[in-house]
Protein backbone atom coordinates (compact mmCIF):
# COMPACT_ATOMS: atom_id res chain seq x y z
CA UNK A 1 0.00 0.00 0.00
CA UNK A 2 2.79 2.44 0.82
CA UNK A 3 4.59 2.24 -2.52
CA UNK A 4 1.70 3.67 -4.59
CA UNK A 5 1.25 6.46 -2.04
CA UNK A 6 4.89 7.44 -2.18
CA UNK A 7 4.88 6.98 -5.94
CA UNK A 8 2.07 9.46 -6.51
CA UNK A 9 3.44 12.08 -4.13
CA UNK A 10 6.95 11.68 -5.57
CA UNK A 11 5.59 12.08 -9.11
CA UNK A 12 3.95 15.36 -8.19
CA UNK A 13 6.99 16.69 -6.31
CA UNK A 14 9.51 15.71 -8.99
CA UNK A 15 7.35 17.28 -11.68
CA UNK A 16 7.10 20.46 -9.62
CA UNK A 17 10.87 20.45 -9.14
CA UNK A 18 11.39 20.25 -12.90
CA UNK A 19 8.91 23.07 -13.47
CA UNK A 20 11.04 25.31 -11.25
CA UNK A 21 14.17 24.27 -13.13
CA UNK A 22 12.51 25.32 -16.37
CA UNK A 23 11.44 28.65 -14.86
CA UNK A 24 15.08 29.56 -14.10
CA UNK A 25 16.88 28.15 -17.14
CA UNK A 26 16.83 31.30 -19.27
CA UNK A 27 17.49 33.81 -16.42
CA UNK A 28 20.46 31.73 -15.25
CA UNK A 29 21.91 31.34 -18.75
CA UNK A 30 21.36 34.99 -19.67
CA UNK A 31 24.88 36.22 -18.73
CA UNK A 32 26.47 33.33 -20.64
CA UNK A 33 24.32 34.00 -23.70
CA UNK A 34 25.35 37.66 -23.70
CA UNK A 35 29.06 36.95 -23.24
CA UNK A 36 30.75 37.68 -26.54
CA UNK A 37 27.44 37.70 -28.43
CA UNK A 38 26.70 41.06 -30.04
CA UNK A 39 23.55 39.79 -31.76
CA UNK A 40 21.48 39.73 -28.56
CA UNK A 41 21.12 42.03 -25.55
CA UNK A 42 19.52 42.20 -22.10
CA UNK A 43 16.30 43.73 -23.40
CA UNK A 44 15.76 40.95 -25.92
CA UNK A 45 16.29 38.18 -23.38
CA UNK A 46 14.20 40.09 -20.84
CA UNK A 47 11.40 40.24 -23.39
CA UNK A 48 11.57 36.47 -23.88
CA UNK A 49 11.33 35.96 -20.11
CA UNK A 50 8.36 38.35 -19.97
CA UNK A 51 6.64 36.40 -22.74
CA UNK A 52 7.03 33.23 -20.67
CA UNK A 53 5.40 34.83 -17.62
CA UNK A 54 2.65 36.69 -19.46
CA UNK A 55 1.58 33.63 -21.45
CA UNK A 56 1.60 31.54 -18.27
CA UNK A 57 -0.59 34.12 -16.50
CA UNK A 58 -3.11 34.29 -19.35
CA UNK A 59 -3.36 30.54 -19.85
CA UNK A 60 -3.31 29.33 -16.23
CA UNK A 61 -6.99 29.85 -15.38
CA UNK A 62 -8.30 28.18 -18.59
CA UNK A 63 -5.91 25.30 -17.97
CA UNK A 64 -7.55 24.86 -14.57
CA UNK A 65 -10.85 24.14 -16.33
CA UNK A 66 -9.18 21.49 -18.50
CA UNK A 67 -7.73 19.93 -15.37
CA UNK A 68 -11.20 19.57 -13.87
CA UNK A 69 -12.75 18.37 -17.12
CA UNK A 70 -10.26 15.79 -18.47
CA UNK A 71 -8.23 14.98 -15.36
CA UNK A 72 -5.09 16.48 -13.80
CA UNK A 73 -2.68 13.67 -14.76
CA UNK A 74 -3.31 13.99 -18.47
CA UNK A 75 -2.82 17.74 -18.34
CA UNK A 76 0.26 17.44 -16.13
CA UNK A 77 2.08 14.91 -18.32
CA UNK A 78 1.22 16.93 -21.43
CA UNK A 79 2.62 20.09 -19.88
CA UNK A 80 5.80 18.32 -18.75
CA UNK A 81 6.44 16.91 -22.23
CA UNK A 82 5.60 20.12 -24.10
CA UNK A 83 7.74 22.27 -21.79
CA UNK A 84 10.66 19.86 -22.02
CA UNK A 85 10.47 19.75 -25.82
CA UNK A 86 10.43 23.56 -26.02
CA UNK A 87 13.70 23.79 -24.07
CA UNK A 88 15.20 20.85 -25.95
CA UNK A 89 14.47 22.64 -29.24
CA UNK A 90 16.60 25.59 -28.14
CA UNK A 91 19.59 23.29 -28.25
CA UNK A 92 19.04 22.86 -32.00
CA UNK A 93 17.61 26.24 -33.03
CA UNK A 94 19.57 29.26 -31.83
CA UNK A 95 17.66 32.01 -33.66
CA UNK A 96 16.27 34.73 -31.37
CA UNK A 97 12.75 34.58 -32.81
CA UNK A 98 12.59 30.90 -32.00
CA UNK A 99 13.73 31.70 -28.46
CA UNK A 100 10.64 33.92 -28.03
CA UNK A 101 8.35 31.29 -29.57
CA UNK A 102 9.84 28.51 -27.44
CA UNK A 103 9.45 30.57 -24.28
CA UNK A 104 5.81 31.23 -25.17
CA UNK A 105 5.26 27.47 -25.57
CA UNK A 106 7.09 26.87 -22.29
CA UNK A 107 4.82 29.47 -20.68
CA UNK A 108 1.77 27.46 -21.74
CA UNK A 109 3.37 24.32 -20.32
CA UNK A 110 4.26 26.09 -17.08
CA UNK A 111 0.60 27.04 -16.60
CA UNK A 112 -0.41 23.41 -16.01
CA UNK A 113 1.65 22.69 -12.92
CA UNK A 114 -0.19 24.49 -10.14
CA UNK A 115 -3.74 23.59 -11.23
CA UNK A 116 -2.83 19.96 -11.93
CA UNK A 117 -0.53 19.44 -8.94
CA UNK A 118 -2.93 20.93 -6.44
CA UNK A 119 -5.90 19.09 -7.92
CA UNK A 120 -4.06 15.77 -7.64
CA UNK A 121 -3.03 16.46 -4.06
CA UNK A 122 -6.43 17.77 -3.02
CA UNK A 123 -8.30 14.82 -4.49
CA UNK A 124 -5.97 12.02 -3.40
CA UNK A 125 -4.33 12.91 -0.10
CA UNK A 126 -5.99 12.05 3.20
CA UNK A 127 -7.19 15.14 5.06
CA UNK A 128 -4.86 14.62 8.02
CA UNK A 129 -1.81 14.54 5.72
CA UNK A 130 -2.80 17.35 3.36
CA UNK A 131 -0.64 20.05 4.96
CA UNK A 132 2.50 17.93 4.78
CA UNK A 133 1.75 17.00 1.18
CA UNK A 134 1.37 20.67 0.25
CA UNK A 135 4.61 21.49 2.10
CA UNK A 136 6.58 18.79 0.26
CA UNK A 137 5.17 20.08 -3.02
CA UNK A 138 6.38 23.61 -2.24
CA UNK A 139 9.70 22.32 -0.88
CA UNK A 140 10.37 20.49 -4.15
CA UNK A 141 10.05 23.83 -5.94
CA UNK A 142 12.69 25.32 -3.62
CA UNK A 143 15.00 22.43 -4.52
CA UNK A 144 14.43 23.06 -8.21
CA UNK A 145 15.42 26.70 -7.85
CA UNK A 146 18.46 25.71 -5.76
CA UNK A 147 19.97 23.22 -8.23
CA UNK A 148 19.33 25.13 -11.46
CA UNK A 149 22.14 27.74 -11.34
CA UNK A 150 24.84 25.15 -10.60
CA UNK A 151 23.50 22.65 -13.12
CA UNK A 152 23.01 25.07 -16.01
CA UNK A 153 26.25 27.00 -15.51
CA UNK A 154 28.27 23.81 -15.12
CA UNK A 155 26.90 22.31 -18.35
CA UNK A 156 27.32 25.58 -20.26
CA UNK A 157 30.93 25.95 -19.04
CA UNK A 158 31.84 22.35 -19.93
CA UNK A 159 30.02 22.41 -23.28
CA UNK A 160 27.91 25.39 -24.38
CA UNK A 161 24.59 27.14 -23.88
CA UNK A 162 22.84 24.93 -26.42
CA UNK A 163 23.81 21.84 -24.47
CA UNK A 164 22.50 23.42 -21.24
CA UNK A 165 19.11 24.00 -22.90
CA UNK A 166 19.12 20.42 -24.15
CA UNK A 167 19.93 19.04 -20.70
CA UNK A 168 17.02 20.97 -19.15
CA UNK A 169 14.69 19.47 -21.75
CA UNK A 170 16.09 15.94 -21.49
CA UNK A 171 15.65 15.95 -17.70
CA UNK A 172 11.94 16.64 -18.14
CA UNK A 173 11.52 13.96 -20.82
CA UNK A 174 13.33 11.39 -18.68
CA UNK A 175 11.05 12.23 -15.77
CA UNK A 176 7.99 11.84 -17.99
CA UNK A 177 9.22 8.45 -19.21
CA UNK A 178 10.05 7.17 -15.72
CA UNK A 179 7.27 8.61 -13.60
CA UNK A 180 4.21 8.27 -15.77
CA UNK A 181 4.14 4.98 -17.73
CA UNK A 182 2.02 3.33 -15.06
CA UNK A 183 0.53 6.69 -13.99
CA UNK A 184 0.43 5.74 -10.31
CA UNK A 185 -3.34 5.69 -10.18
CA UNK A 186 -3.47 4.68 -6.53
CA UNK A 187 -4.43 7.58 -4.26
CA UNK A 188 -1.93 8.57 -1.62
CA UNK A 189 -4.41 7.62 1.01
CA UNK A 190 -8.10 6.94 0.88
CA UNK A 191 -10.32 8.38 3.55
CA UNK A 192 -12.60 5.48 4.49
CA UNK A 193 -14.57 7.64 6.92
CA UNK A 194 -16.36 9.29 4.00
CA UNK A 195 -18.36 7.74 1.17
CA UNK A 196 -16.61 7.65 -2.19
CA UNK A 197 -17.09 10.72 -4.33
CA UNK A 198 -18.42 10.47 -7.85
CA UNK A 199 -15.84 12.68 -9.55
CA UNK A 200 -17.86 13.10 -12.72
CA UNK A 201 -20.86 14.27 -10.71
CA UNK A 202 -18.83 16.62 -8.52
CA UNK A 203 -17.12 18.07 -11.56
CA UNK A 204 -20.48 18.62 -13.27
CA UNK A 205 -21.80 20.39 -10.19
CA UNK A 206 -18.62 22.47 -9.93
CA UNK A 207 -18.91 23.57 -13.56
CA UNK A 208 -22.33 25.07 -12.79
CA UNK A 209 -20.91 27.23 -9.99
CA UNK A 210 -19.88 30.86 -10.62
CA UNK A 211 -16.53 31.34 -12.34
CA UNK A 212 -15.19 33.29 -9.38
CA UNK A 213 -16.73 33.79 -5.95
CA UNK A 214 -15.82 36.49 -3.41
CA UNK A 215 -13.82 33.88 -1.45
CA UNK A 216 -11.86 32.84 -4.55
CA UNK A 217 -11.24 36.49 -5.42
CA UNK A 218 -9.87 37.08 -1.92
CA UNK A 219 -7.50 34.16 -2.38
CA UNK A 220 -6.34 35.62 -5.69
CA UNK A 221 -5.59 38.91 -3.92
CA UNK A 222 -3.83 36.98 -1.14
CA UNK A 223 -1.56 35.28 -3.69
CA UNK A 224 -0.91 38.64 -5.36
CA UNK A 225 0.11 40.25 -2.06
CA UNK A 226 2.28 37.27 -1.10
CA UNK A 227 3.99 37.48 -4.48
CA UNK A 228 4.70 41.18 -3.94
CA UNK A 229 6.03 40.76 -0.41
CA UNK A 230 8.11 37.73 -1.37
CA UNK A 231 9.64 39.30 -4.48
CA UNK A 232 10.49 42.46 -2.55
CA UNK A 233 12.89 40.38 -0.44
CA UNK A 234 14.03 37.82 -3.00
CA UNK A 235 14.72 40.24 -5.84
CA UNK A 236 15.38 43.64 -4.27
CA UNK A 237 16.55 43.21 -0.66
CA UNK A 238 20.19 42.86 -1.71
CA UNK A 239 20.13 46.20 -3.55
CA UNK A 240 18.20 47.80 -0.68
CA UNK A 241 20.66 46.57 1.96
CA UNK A 242 23.68 47.73 -0.04
CA UNK A 243 22.21 51.19 -0.78
CA UNK A 244 20.53 51.94 2.52
CA UNK A 245 22.25 50.00 5.29
CA UNK A 246 25.97 50.22 4.50
CA UNK A 247 26.15 46.46 4.04
CA UNK A 248 28.51 44.92 1.50
CA UNK A 249 27.21 43.07 -1.52
CA UNK A 250 28.61 39.77 -0.24
CA UNK A 251 26.99 40.19 3.18
CA UNK A 252 23.67 41.22 1.63
CA UNK A 253 23.70 38.03 -0.43
CA UNK A 254 24.37 36.04 2.74
CA UNK A 255 21.21 37.56 4.22
CA UNK A 256 19.24 36.62 1.11
CA UNK A 257 20.65 33.08 1.25
CA UNK A 258 19.51 32.86 4.87
CA UNK A 259 16.02 33.94 3.79
CA UNK A 260 15.80 31.27 1.09
CA UNK A 261 17.35 28.49 3.19
CA UNK A 262 15.17 29.17 6.21
CA UNK A 263 12.17 29.46 3.93
CA UNK A 264 12.66 25.89 2.72
CA UNK A 265 12.91 24.69 6.34
CA UNK A 266 9.84 26.73 7.27
CA UNK A 267 7.80 25.10 4.50
CA UNK A 268 8.35 21.66 6.03
CA UNK A 269 7.53 22.95 9.51
CA UNK A 270 4.44 24.67 8.14
CA UNK A 271 3.21 21.40 6.69
CA UNK A 272 3.31 19.82 10.15
CA UNK A 273 1.40 22.76 11.63
CA UNK A 274 -1.21 22.67 8.89
CA UNK A 275 -1.89 19.00 9.66
CA UNK A 276 -1.97 19.34 13.44
CA UNK A 277 -4.46 22.21 13.37
CA UNK A 278 -7.38 23.13 11.16
CA UNK A 279 -6.97 26.82 12.06
CA UNK A 280 -5.08 27.50 8.86
CA UNK A 281 -6.13 31.14 8.70
CA UNK A 282 -4.92 31.70 12.24
CA UNK A 283 -1.55 30.05 11.56
CA UNK A 284 -1.05 32.16 8.44
CA UNK A 285 -2.18 35.33 10.23
CA UNK A 286 0.24 34.84 13.11
CA UNK A 287 3.21 34.18 10.83
CA UNK A 288 2.26 37.10 8.56
CA UNK A 289 1.92 39.58 11.43
CA UNK A 290 5.28 38.65 12.93
CA UNK A 291 6.94 38.82 9.51
CA UNK A 292 5.40 42.25 8.89
CA UNK A 293 6.70 43.50 12.24
CA UNK A 294 10.19 42.22 11.48
CA UNK A 295 10.16 43.96 8.09
CA UNK A 296 8.89 47.13 9.75
CA UNK A 297 11.74 46.94 12.27
CA UNK A 298 14.29 46.81 9.46
CA UNK A 299 12.54 49.67 7.65
CA UNK A 300 12.54 52.11 10.59
CA UNK A 301 15.61 51.12 12.61
CA UNK A 302 19.13 52.48 12.01
CA UNK A 303 20.75 49.04 12.31
CA UNK A 304 23.73 48.28 10.09
CA UNK A 305 24.89 45.06 11.73
CA UNK A 306 25.15 42.29 9.17
CA UNK A 307 24.61 39.61 11.80
CA UNK A 308 21.41 41.17 13.16
CA UNK A 309 19.94 41.83 9.73
CA UNK A 310 20.81 38.32 8.55
CA UNK A 311 19.14 36.81 11.62
CA UNK A 312 16.02 38.93 11.12
CA UNK A 313 15.75 38.22 7.41
CA UNK A 314 16.41 34.52 8.04
CA UNK A 315 13.56 34.47 10.56
CA UNK A 316 11.35 36.23 8.01
CA UNK A 317 12.18 33.49 5.54
CA UNK A 318 11.29 30.78 8.06
CA UNK A 319 7.94 32.41 8.81
CA UNK A 320 7.24 32.93 5.10
CA UNK A 321 7.80 29.21 4.61
CA UNK A 322 5.41 28.34 7.43
CA UNK A 323 2.71 30.37 5.67
CA UNK A 324 2.79 28.38 2.42
CA UNK A 325 1.01 25.12 3.42
CA UNK A 326 -1.68 26.99 5.38
CA UNK A 327 -2.10 29.31 2.40
CA UNK A 328 -2.71 26.31 0.16
CA UNK A 329 -5.16 24.84 2.67
CA UNK A 330 -7.11 28.12 2.68
CA UNK A 331 -7.43 27.91 -1.10
CA UNK A 332 -8.51 24.28 -0.88
CA UNK A 333 -11.18 25.23 1.64
CA UNK A 334 -12.80 27.62 -0.84
CA UNK A 335 -12.56 25.10 -3.71
CA UNK A 336 -15.71 23.13 -4.50
CA UNK A 337 -15.03 19.42 -4.84
CA UNK A 338 -14.20 18.67 -8.45
CA UNK A 339 -13.16 22.28 -9.15
CA UNK A 340 -9.74 22.31 -7.48
CA UNK A 341 -7.92 22.74 -10.78
CA UNK A 342 -10.05 25.70 -11.77
CA UNK A 343 -9.71 27.44 -8.41
CA UNK A 344 -5.96 26.91 -8.04
CA UNK A 345 -5.52 27.99 -11.65
CA UNK A 346 -7.37 31.25 -10.97
CA UNK A 347 -5.73 32.15 -7.67
CA UNK A 348 -2.23 31.21 -8.87
CA UNK A 349 -2.44 33.95 -11.48
CA UNK A 350 -1.94 36.25 -8.49
CA UNK A 351 1.69 35.14 -8.50
CA UNK A 352 2.02 36.15 -12.15
CA UNK A 353 0.35 39.52 -11.58
CA UNK A 354 2.64 40.15 -8.62
CA UNK A 355 5.64 39.17 -10.72
CA UNK A 356 4.61 41.80 -13.26
CA UNK A 357 3.80 44.65 -10.84
CA UNK A 358 6.55 44.06 -8.28
CA UNK A 359 9.66 44.78 -10.38
CA UNK A 360 8.16 48.04 -11.64
CA UNK A 361 7.17 49.22 -8.15
CA UNK A 362 10.34 48.19 -6.34
CA UNK A 363 12.60 49.39 -9.14
CA UNK A 364 10.87 52.78 -8.99
CA UNK A 365 11.35 52.93 -5.20
CA UNK A 366 15.08 52.25 -5.54
CA UNK A 367 15.33 54.83 -8.35
CA UNK A 368 13.85 57.35 -5.89
CA UNK A 369 16.82 56.56 -3.62
CA UNK A 370 14.59 55.20 -0.86
CA UNK A 371 15.92 51.67 -0.23
CA UNK A 372 14.11 51.38 3.11
CA UNK A 373 10.90 51.59 1.11
CA UNK A 374 11.50 47.99 0.01
CA UNK A 375 11.03 46.80 3.59
CA UNK A 376 8.13 49.19 4.13
CA UNK A 377 6.42 47.53 1.17
CA UNK A 378 7.15 44.08 2.58
CA UNK A 379 5.58 45.08 5.91
CA UNK A 380 2.51 46.66 4.29
CA UNK A 381 1.85 43.77 1.89
CA UNK A 382 2.31 41.21 4.68
CA UNK A 383 -0.07 43.13 6.94
CA UNK A 384 -2.72 43.28 4.21
CA UNK A 385 -2.30 39.55 3.59
CA UNK A 386 -2.75 38.92 7.33
CA UNK A 387 -6.07 40.77 7.23
CA UNK A 388 -7.32 38.49 4.43
CA UNK A 389 -6.12 35.34 6.19
CA UNK A 390 -7.74 36.42 9.46
CA UNK A 391 -10.99 37.23 7.66
CA UNK A 392 -11.03 33.75 6.15
CA UNK A 393 -10.41 32.28 9.59
CA UNK A 394 -13.34 34.19 11.08
CA UNK A 395 -15.58 33.37 8.14
CA UNK A 396 -14.69 29.71 8.54
CA UNK A 397 -15.13 28.77 4.89
CA UNK A 398 -15.63 25.04 4.42
CA UNK A 399 -15.42 22.93 1.30
CA UNK A 400 -18.62 22.62 -0.69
Amino acid sequence: MKLPRLSLLSQICITHLISHIHMLVLPVLMPVMLLGNSDIDFIQIGFAISVFNIVSAVVQAPVGFFVDRIGPKRVLITGLIVGSLSFLSLGFISHYYWLVIAMAIAGVANAVYHPADYALLSQNVAEKRMGRAFSLHTFSGYIGFAVTPTLMLTVSSLYNVQMAFMVSGIIGLIAAAILYPKAGNEPIKKDHSKPPIDKSTSAAVANKLPLITPAIFLMLVLFLLLSLSGSSIQNFSVSALVKGYSISLADANIALTAFLLMGSIGVLAGGQLADYSNRHGLIATGALVITALLALFIAISPISSTIIITLIIGLMGFLSGIIAPSRDMLVRNVSPKGAEGRVFGIVSTGFNFGGTIGPLLFGWILDQNYPRGIFWCTAIFMALTAVIAFYQEIKGTKRQ
